[in-house]
C-alpha cells in the first residue's frame, strides 16, 4: 500500500493508504482527527472543510494522493494554541451552534472567506455554501461579521 506524507494541522504525518482513498476517511479513520464531518460524501454539505494549503477543500472528494508534501488544517488546527481563531471565539460570542455537527465546516469556511476577503459583505458571507439543518445562518453571518471586525487584515 502507498505511503503518503503531509502536514497535518503543523504537525508531519505519514499514513499508508490507498492512493485514491478520500482524505476524509485518512483523517477520521486512520489519524482519528474527528473536526471534519461526514455529511454527503460528494462535496456538497460541506461538513467536512478544511484547508489545504490554506484554501477551502472538502475532504471527501479530495484524494489522499493529492495532499502528498502539503499542508491539511482542519479545525482542530485553526486555534493558535490555547488562542482560538477569532472566528471560533466569534462562533463562542455569537452562540451560534446548535446541534453542532455541521459547525467545524462552517468555521473552516469563514476563516477561508476571511483571509480571501477581510471585510466581507453579506454578500459575500451568503456565498458559503455550507449546509446547517438548525438554520442559524443569521447568527452564522453575525459571527462572520464580529470576526471580520477583530481580524486586522
Amino acid at each position: 500500500m502507498p505511503s503518503h506524507s503531509f502536514t497535518l494541522n503543523g504537525k508531519p504525518v505519514t499514513v499508508e493508504a490507498p492512493a485514491d482513498m478520500p482524505l476524509l476517511w485518512v483523517l477520521r479513520d486512520l489519524l482519528h482527527v474527528t473536526g471534519p464531518k461526514y455529511g454527503c460524501g460528494v462535496g456538497v454539505c460541506r461538513a467536512c472543510t478544511s484547508h489545504l494549503d490554506g484554501e477551502e477543500i472538502q475532504p471527501c472528494v479530495v484524494k489522499v494522493e493529492d495532499c502528498q508534501d502539503r499542508k491539511v488544517t482542519t479545525i482542530e488546527g485553526l486555534a493558535d494554541g490555547d488562542t482560538l481563531h477569532p472566528v471560533q471565539q466569534a462562533w463562542m460570542d455569537c452562540d451560534v451552534s446548535q446541534c453542532g455537527f455541521c459547525q467545524p465546516g462552517q468555521i473552516m469556511a469563514a476563516a477561508a472567506l476571511l483571509k480571501r476577503t477581510s471585510h466581507p459583505t453579506d454578500a459575500d458571507i451568503d456565498r458559503i455554501e455550507n449546509v446547517c439543518r438548525c438554520g442559524t445562518y443569521a447568527r452564522i453571518r453575525e459571527a462572520i461579521n464580529k470576526a471580520a471586525s477583530e481580524i486586522t487584515p
